[in-house]
């Protein structure tokens, strides 16, 4: 393998990073084509649809819709265009499991059909009544103007294991935006919590000029809702927020809580997504409940420079309780970053969601840790290991005995000193960590790192997507990078596809000098996991030759220190039932 040993287009890469910034290849989910929505593919196509990723059959999906456990059944929502693959059309399409994995559609639980929703059934949230009732809340759009209200529905047999059918009960729309709310910026409403006074407490997502906001409004009954005198947070220069996520995490432990506990030993996390970036940035605080505030804590950054639930190509997150396992579980959505709206309708189908994820607090209390849920595993089939084998510099070696295309890899990487960690330059402290890792990739030789994989590649390396580490030296302190580079991942010269290098800092000790990766792969994801957890980054890719047998999977080091695989475990997925 060739690496280049310098970078003098260093200074170029970074205005095409500014530029992909700011016009990235991820549409905004609201993005309309009335001449495309309905138009629907005769032929599916199917060589990077995911084998064990969660996708539909056909058609364009997007926002992952109140997943819940409910009566020994979990229920995914999501929005779904029934009738083509671009946005539009949007219905609330319902699928169920037992295990996270394997999944039944059924018909779709709620379409416009109401004037108080003729016009669109956006995103939302389900919360479970104290009588064992779920209830859905969901923006619907009541006219051309894209005027926006919240309403409800409730099961037509709560008794009915599946939940088949839903019911928009005559009493809708429960909020309408009052006037000083931006009726065109004023959706996707929480999960409601149960505060010690007996009232419900839900938030929805909004903007004051180029302020996020979100807005707090409380019930009594959960039918009359009267919004507070100010929100619950806000913060300025982050543009409209779109998909609030509001939940208590445990000091304590890593299990789950129900989202209506508060108390000691407990804080918050507030999740916005933005959509003016595409990004999704997280705070942890305290909810003040006596003045209904959430208050970040001191070192947290409210803004697009925050805290990522992931640094990759994730969206519209959305996390519920589980009671049968007491864990808060995450689902996002993933879009298509190959294609032009009519390409789109060739290919039949867009967007996929992501692995559900366990989420807990990290013993640090300074961010989020998530992994995939247990239950993948039971999709892992052949295995193949590797044990303490050292990689020089330029060194790789194939996972070979596996499916590459469609698998499940868990590496730790040691190295025995950090003397040769790479100084940190001065100049990128302002930078994103995807815009460093745009200068310093996995073909820019270093000295601890770049390590790691070579996911989806072709034979003689034509394309690949890395994702790897590198370890920089900031004074006396360490600072380390985790890439999921898209650049080098087809060798299709198509100026629409987005290749990307996707990246984050990973805040971990490395007192043992060890590191940590599992990588997700399937067809046109990679779906990968830092230091068990702590920085995940999800990027859609598509190689032209690195296809189904024809992909392989390796290890490699581009740096001057020598690393170590102490373990490496790699399954073939089997794909679950759909």
């Amino acid at each position: 393998m060739v690496f280049l040993k310098n970078c003098f287009l260093c200074p170029f890469l970074v205005i095409i990073i500014v530029l992909l910034f700011f016009f990235n290849g991820i549409k905004a989910s609201h993005e309309v084509f009335r001449n495309l929505q309905s138009l629907s593919s005769t032929n599916i196509i199917k060589y990077y649809r995911t084998g064990y990723h969660f996708q539909p059959p056909k058609h364009w999906i997007n926002d992952p819709n109140g997943p819940m456990y409910y009566n020994g059944v979990y229920h995914l929502f999501y929005q779904y265009n029934p009738k083509g693959s671009v946005w539009g059309n949007i219905v609330w399409a319902h699928s169920v499991s037992t295990d996270l994995i394997n999944w039944v559609h059924l018909d779709h639980a709620i379409y416009p059909s109401k004037e108080f929703d003729q016009y669109g059934t956006w995103s939302g949230s389900v919360t479970i009544l104290p009588n064992n009732i779920p209830v859905i809340l969901y923006t619907g759009i009541i006219d051309v103007n894209n005027t926006q209200v919240q309403n409800y529905a409730i099961p037509a047999d709560a008794s009915d294991p599946l939940l088949r059918e839903w019911i928009k009960p005559d009493e809708n729309p429960l909020i309408v935006a009052d006037n000083s709310i931006n009726k065109t910026r004023f959706r996707d409403p929480t999960t409601a919590w149960l505060g010690r006074d007996g009232h419900w407490r839900m938030v929805v997502g909004s903007a004051r000029r180029h302020r996020g906001v979100a807005i707090l409004y409380r019930s009594r009954d959960f039918l009359k809702w009267t919004k507070a005198q100010h929100p619950l947070h806000s913060s300025s220069k982050t543009g409209n927020w779109e998909c609030p996520d509001f939940f208590p995490v445990s000091l304590n432990h890593t299990n789950g809580l129900d989202t209506s506990v508060d108390g000691e030993n407990v804080k918050h996390v507030l999740k916005v997504s933005l959509d003016d970036t595409r990004f999704e940035y997280y705070t942890i605080g305290t909810y003040d409940t006596k003045n209904d505030r959430y208050i970040p804590d001191r070192k947290m950054i409210d803004g697009w420079k925050g805290l990522r639930l992931d640094y990759g190509n994730f969206y519209a997150s959305k996390t519920f309780y589980d009671p049968s396992k007491n864990r808060r579980v995450l689902w996002g959505w993933a879009n298509e970053s190959d294609v032009v709206p009519k390409d789109a309708i060739k290919k039949g189908w867009a967007g996929i969601q992501a692995i559900p994820r366990k989420l807990w607090l990290d013993p640090s209390g300074k961010q989020l840790v998530q992994w995939p849920v247990e239950e993948l595993e039971t999709l892992r089939n052949k295995k193949v290991e590797l044990r303490n084998h050292k990689l020089n510099k330029g060194e790789i070696v194939e996972v070979e005995g596996i499916t590459a295309a469609q698998a499940d890899v868990e590496v730790t990487f040691s190295f025995s000193s950090l003397k040769n960690a790479e100084e940190f330059d001065p100049s990128w402290a302002h930078l994103y960590a995807k815009d460093v890792c745009a200068i310093r990739g996995s073909a820019v030789q270093g000295g601890l790192g770049p390590f790691g994989l070579l996911t989806l590649a072709s034979e003689n390396l034509e394309e690949y997507t890395p994702v790897f580490f590198r370890v920089f030296k900031v004074k006396n302190k360490y600072k380390v990078l985790m890439c999921s580079d898209a650049s080098r991942s087809s060798v299709r010269n198509n100026p629409k596809m987005y290749k990307p290098s996707f990246a984050g800092f990973v805040d971990v000790d490395l007192s043992d000098k060890k590191l940590s990766l599992r990588s997700l792969i399937d067809h046109s994801v990679v779906e990968s996991f830092g230091a068990g957890g702590k920085t995940c980054i999800t990027s859609r890719v598509y190689p032209a030759l690195a296809l189904f047998s024809d992909a392989r999977l390796l290890a490699f080091n581009n740096g001057t220190e020598t690393i170590t695989i102490e373990t490496l475990n790699a399954w073939s997925m089997n794909k679950p039932d759909r």
